[in-house]
């Protein structure tokens, strides 16, 4: 695929005041004169000048550029940058040609083992995200952080009923859907009900920032994350139409982004709503977003290669159980003491193999010990049988 077909570069007004050696500027490459050669890089970021599918937060379209200039001016983190910028991509014709454009995009990164980030418009593009991964013949666990659930306001456009249209797409891929940081006044309780029939997670601001830890396993667990800027508290993230005063501070939105870069399981990513209209002088939320960049990329230089847990980086733990399963079985991390655990499917449920082994804390682990099955394990079952 010729990429600047669909591509614009990166404006040269953004960067041509950035001299630093040690700026992350200066070591990535961007579509400037030419496209850079995105095959034998780590991460592609890419932009998407899009707001068709949002009728509260007009103005997002102007997200890519804002967010670049106080990326670029960032220091360069830890590792040895193979990161390329492909400019922003250009919206289609209608907005189903944008999804299609996005998904096509990020198909072919990730066939090349290269990781996408998108910094884009309205939420709604994560659909396009999505179905990225329909050829990749692997069930997605999907990660989405926001204020709200989206499942509902049909009136209020496209923005508001993309997680509904994931849930519904077909053919389905979709193997759990996780909802991090809803405002319980902000959502309608008959659609986390909904979520838990359907075996899904949501957890409230209030549940995370009780024990921020805990929610590192959940984040451990995702091939895609969606993060809608309307999660942040609007003290630290004023550029949104939906901002609200409680939210995630700017530090724990960056916690997540860590602990996402730190999944080896991930494998694309995207910051939706940021509009820089409503944003202050300072343009306060672009330096929130591309701060949140900055910490993903930093731990994703940190990974640690754990995926085969029959290596001596494993301590393997069995835990005997006075009530069925008669023993579930866990796995620590020599290397950085994280804890998951094995979770059984049926035969003939082999297309859920590589979902089989769960992440987990080390709380789980002494609840077994108790007697007890973790939720993490009941809920893990229930989506595999």
């Amino acid at each position: 695929m010729d990429l600047t077909i669909f591509f614009s570069p990166v404006d040269e007004s953004l960067y041509t005041d950035i001299s630093s050696p040690s700026s992350f500027l200066k070591n990535i490459s961007i579509y400037g004169d030419k496209m850079p050669d995105y095959k034998d890089s780590h991460i592609a970021i890419f932009g998407v000048e899009e707001e068709r599918g949002s009728m509260r937060n007009t103005g997002t379209a102007s997200a890519p550029d804002e967010i670049r200039k106080k990326l670029y001016t960032l220091k360069k983190g830890a590792g040895a940058y193979r990161i390329v910028d492909l400019g922003n991509l250009k919206p289609g014709l209608d907005l189903e040609e944008t999804y299609t454009r996005i998904s096509e995009v990020c198909r072919m990164l990730l066939e090349s083992n290269v990781l996408p980030v998108i910094i884009g418009g309205s939420h709604d593009l994560d659909y396009g995200q999505y179905c990225g991964y329909e050829t990749m013949d692997k069930l997605v666990s999907l990660l989405n952080v926001d204020a709200y659930l989206d499942l509902e306001d049909k009136e209020q456009g496209a923005s508001n009923q993309h997680i509904h249209r994931i849930l519904l797409h077909e053919p389905n891929f979709l193997f759990s859907y996780t909802h991090l940081a809803y405002q319980s006044y902000l959502i309608d309780p008959l659609s986390v009900s909904i979520l838990e029939k359907l075996y899904f997670e949501a957890f409230r601001i209030g549940q995370m920032r009780t024990n921020m830890q805990e929610m590192e396993p959940t984040i451990r667990n995702a091939d895609m994350l969606s993060f809608d800027v309307t999660a942040i508290r609007s003290a630290d993230a004023p550029g949104n139409a939906n901002a609200q005063p409680f939210g995630l501070t700017g530090e724990e939105a960056c916690q997540i982004c860590w602990y996402a870069g730190l999944n080896e399981k991930l494998s694309s990513l995207g910051f939706y709503e940021y509009n820089p209209e409503l944003d202050d002088v300072h343009k306060k939320t672009a330096s929130v977003v591309a701060t949140m960049i900055w910490y993903f990329i930093d731990g994703y230089y940190h990974r640690k290669n754990e995926q085969n847990f029959r290596s001596n980086d494993f301590l393997k733990y069995s835990v005997s159980m006075p009530v069925d399963p008669e023993v579930i079985t866990f796995y620590k991390s020599k290397l950085s003491e994280k804890w998951w655990m094995e979770v059984p499917y049926q035969n003939g449920r082999e297309r859920y193999s590589r979902n089989r082994i769960v992440p987990c804390s080390y709380n789980d682990y002494q609840v077994a010990i108790r007697g007890e099955v973790p939720e993490r394990y009941i809920s893990a079952l229930a989506k595999l049988i």
